[in-house]
């Protein structure tokens, strides 16, 4: 196992130094000459970042929190800008043949003047100059000029994808009204409203002011019940539990829930369950409550299997009145096939944050059921949120964060 896990770290490792030097050849190497200053400072920049990125990466797992902000920032930045390079350069790759063929507009030059002809030399006349053969090779001017035009505007394309992505998340996530009907839910529920927030995320990156507007924009909607199902931190207690402490200030009328997603895990979950309780927010640890109209339920996210504290649906859901309507909260979507067979009528998930940087919503689609909205697995209703951060990079690209008000709907009313 352990050398299986050391061949994929170096495979890895194999795969970003390659892209870097891919792309030091073809924004650095092409575009400048040997010597120069640009070629100097790209040549130290296709070192240093990469490196700072692989400390944002592994620095989590050791660094105090103080240090890992300053890695955090750059590293994670240029992994998407990394990204959107690579795509962007590629797309050159398919245009600069098209650009070097171009044709070139011919300077207008006077007519030479005709020379007179030569005398005759013994029987026959002198031979005319060979004409020129013309040559379509581009000259090093003109590749130079395109290899230039290229790498700025894939260094432009990717640098304004990056940065209107950073916005959006930077910005906090945006109200999202999602209607779901339930069959067996009782008119004097209709239109209950259920804020639903995942994958905040605080971190060395997101902090205390993030939290905020979150808390802002949820107690603004007026919801009845919040629902936050799982990755609130990336980090223990004692790094992030200032970050936290705004949660306090949630309200609906009838409370705010939380249950764990996999990255509490990777910290320590007991202590956040602990933390979240003291702020006023009610864990649901494999738990449920009666609320008027409907059962809420919530299972432990299935990292928790590693430390025998996994979803247990049987504690969560097997003894209830199955007549009544269940909402469960379940981190994964993953776990939708439990709340079927456990008669589930609306599941609310997060964790797949919609894919992130498009085009990850493909590979989100490889592990996940449903990678965002609402969509019906036999009687079982799932819906995901694309969550209110974001993991790594500050960055979504085709996946903008979200708050979703779920309106539950009778069809009694």
């Amino acid at each position: 196992m352990i050398v299986l896990v050391v061949i994929g770290v170096l495979a890895v490792l194999a795969v970003l130094a390659l892209a870097h030097w891919y792309l030091w050849r073809r924004l650095v190497r092409d575009v400048s000459a040997p010597g120069s200053r640009w070629r100097r400072a790209g040549t130290v920049l296709a070192v240093v970042l990469p490196l700072l990125s692989l400390g944002a990466l592994v620095g989590g797992r050791g660094l105090p929190m103080s240090v890992e902000r300053w890695l955090a920032w750059p590293g994670y930045l240029w992994l998407a800008v990394l990204l959107y390079l690579l795509m962007a350069v590629a797309v050159g790759e398919a245009l600069r043949p098209l650009l070097l063929r171009l044709p070139r507009p011919r300077a207008v030059t006077p007519p030479e003047p005709v020379a007179a002809p030569a005398a005759a030399d013994g029987d026959g006349a002198e031979p005319a100059a060979a004409e020129p053969v013309p040559t379509t090779a581009p000259s090093p001017g003109r590749r130079l000029f395109v290899a230039r035009t290229l790498a700025i505007g894939a260094s432009g394309a990717a640098a304004a994808v990056v940065g209107t992505g950073t916005y959006g998340v930077l910005r906090g996530p945006r109200l999202k009204q999602v209607t779901v009907p339930l069959a067996k839910l009782p008119a004097r529920a209709h239109g209950y409203r259920i804020a639903v927030v995942s994958d905040i995320h605080l971190g060395p990156i997101l902090g205390r002011e993030h939290t905020r507007r979150i808390v802002d924009t949820i107690n603004g909607a007026q919801p009845d019940l919040i629902a936050i199902v799982g990755d609130l931190v990336d980090g223990s207690v004692a790094e992030l539990g200032r970050a936290a402490e705004p949660l306090a200030q949630l309200r609906a009328r009838d409370g705010a829930y939380f249950v764990t997603g996999n990255h509490e895990y990777f910290s320590g979950a007991a202590p956040w369950v602990d933390f979240v309780r003291e702020l006023g927010v009610h864990p649901l640890q494999n738990a449920r409550v009666e609320l008027a109209g409907f059962d809420l339920a919530g299972v432990n996210d299935i990292a928790g299997r590693t430390e025998g504290d996994g979803p247990d649906f049987d504690k969560a859901l097997g003894d209830r009145d199955r007549a009544r309507t269940s909402v469960l909260l379940s981190h994964q979507p993953v776990t939708i096939h439990d709340a079927v067979r456990h008669g589930v009528d609306l599941q609310l998930s997060g964790h797949t944050h919609g894919g992130q940087l498009w085009p990850g919503n493909y590979l989100a689609e490889l592990a996940n059921p449903t990678v965002a909205g609402l969509e019906r697995y036999g009687d079982t209703q799932l819906y995901v949120t694309r969550g209110a951060g974001a993991w790594g990079p500050p960055v979504r690209v085709g996946a903008p964060s979200d708050i979703t008000i779920v309106t539950l709907a009778s069809l009694q009313a």
